[in-house]
């Protein structure tokens, strides 16, 4: 399994990004996936989930300023993030639940004025 997360970046407070992931080696389909993060120091959380039959569930640190969508066709989940505060300054990651051995890289989102 491979699982690349992209999307990341540098963006002020209240800005927005949208992150994605194509993981490959799966069946895509089949999966329910979520995106984590891990801050500097803390340990990596589950953030929004997103099940095969496309019912999502947020964090309550998200909530109502993600969203996770998932595009079958492509094989790639996303995760649109308006609102963005100093404290969600992370390492995003994709990933199956339950999640595999292999967590890629992650994509680095910063938010910072």
């Amino acid at each position: 399994v491979q699982l690349q997360a992209s999307g990341g970046g540098l963006v002020q407070p209240g800005g927005s990004l949208r992150l994605s992931c194509a993981p490959s080696g799966i069946t895509f389909s089949l999966y329910d996936m979520g995106w984590y993060r891990q801050a500097p120091g803390k340990q990596r959380e589950l953030v929004a989930r997103i099940t095969s039959g496309r019912t999502t569930i947020y964090a309550d640190s998200v909530k109502g300023r993600f969203t996770i969508s998932r595009d079958n066709a492509k094989n790639t989940v996303y995760l649109q993030m308006n609102n963005l505060k100093p404290e969600d300054t992370a390492v995003y990651y994709c990933n199956a639940i339950p999640t595999f051995s292999n967590w890629g890289q992650g994509t680095q989102v910063t938010v910072s004025s």
